[in-house]
């Protein structure tokens, strides 16, 4: 026997004709079981998710913003508002900043929550921005 299979090298490839040959597609999806990696990508994808740090309010800003809600309570008791504040990420350290409108249902003194008319609930201390929804 020929060690460098000189014999059958230069043969044309059997086919089968009660066997179709298999697609490139199906003979991958045979070995995806013994990937080694299981969820690896999904690691991956993970930690390049790109999380904010909140930024903690100047006294000034934060004055500023009590005012801006005050005013806003006295042309209206449910007024509604676009609040920007910061959701902090339950994976991983950080977090970003969203943006919600709606109608303020009321304000949790005691708590520190805004509570929306949807059922909403946003902390006092993650906001960074309160304004007037009304020509949105």
């Amino acid at each position: 026997m020929n060690e460098n299979y000189e014999d059958i090298i230069h043969l044309p490839h059997p086919n089968s004709k009660r066997h179709p040959r298999m697609s490139m597609l199906n003979r991958a999806a045979q070995f995806a079981p013994f990937a080694a990696l299981t969820g690896y990508g999904n690691v991956i994808t993970e930690s390049a998710r790109l999380t904010e740090d909140q930024i903690s309010l100047e006294e000034d800003d934060q004055k500023r913003l009590n005012r801006t809600l005050a005013n806003l309570l006295e042309e209206s008791p449910h007024p509604y508002i676009a609040v920007r504040y910061f959701k902090p990420d339950r994976r991983k350290q950080g977090g970003s900043y969203e943006q919600y409108v709606g109608t303020l249902k009321r304000i949790d003194d005691y708590e520190q929550l805004l509570f929306f008319t949807t059922g909403k609930r946003i902390p006092l201390s993650a906001v960074v921005d309160i304004r007037s929804a009304k020509s949105e």
